[in-house]
C-alpha cells in the first residue's frame, strides 16, 4: 500500500498543474551517505509494478520492492518529500563520512 498525505498531494498537483499527468515511481535509491532509502521520479508503468491512484496520480512501485516494504507513507514537509517504509537500511553510514559518522 502507498500512503499520500494531504500536504504530499498537494505538491504532487501543484507540479502537474498545465502538465500531463505521469506516473510517479518510488524506488531504491541505493546511492548516499546513509545507504539505500526510497525515492520518487516520474517513469512508465512495467508490468511487474503495483499501481496506486491518489487524486489522478499514479504512484507505481515494483511488487517484490513493496513487499519488502510493506507499505510507503508519503509527506511533504517544509523543503521536500520523505517516504517512510518498512525498509530498514542495512548498515549506517557506508565509510563516506570522516570518522565513522555521519552528520558531523
Amino acid at each position: 500500500m502507498i500512503n499520500v498525505s494531504k500536504s504530499a498531494q498537494e505538491q504532487v498537483r501543484m507540479y502537474f498543474e498545465g502538465k500531463e499527468i505521469t506516473p510517479i515511481r518510488i524506488f531504491l535509491n541505493s546511492a548516499g551517505c546513509g545507504g539505500p532509502s526510497l525515492a520518487m521520479a516520474l517513469d512508465e508503468k512495467k508490468d511487474t509494478d503495483a499501481v496506486f491512484t491518489v487524486d489522478e496520480v499514479e504512484y507505481i512501485m515494483d511488487k517484490n520492492l513493496l513487499e519488502k516494504a510493506g507499505s510507503v507513507d508519503i509527506d511533504f514537509a517544509g523543503t521536500g518529500f520523505s517516504l517512510d517504509s518498512g525498509l530498514k537500511p542495512a548498515g549506517g553510514c557506508s565509510g563516506c563520512c570522516s570518522g565513522g559518522t555521519c552528520g558531523s
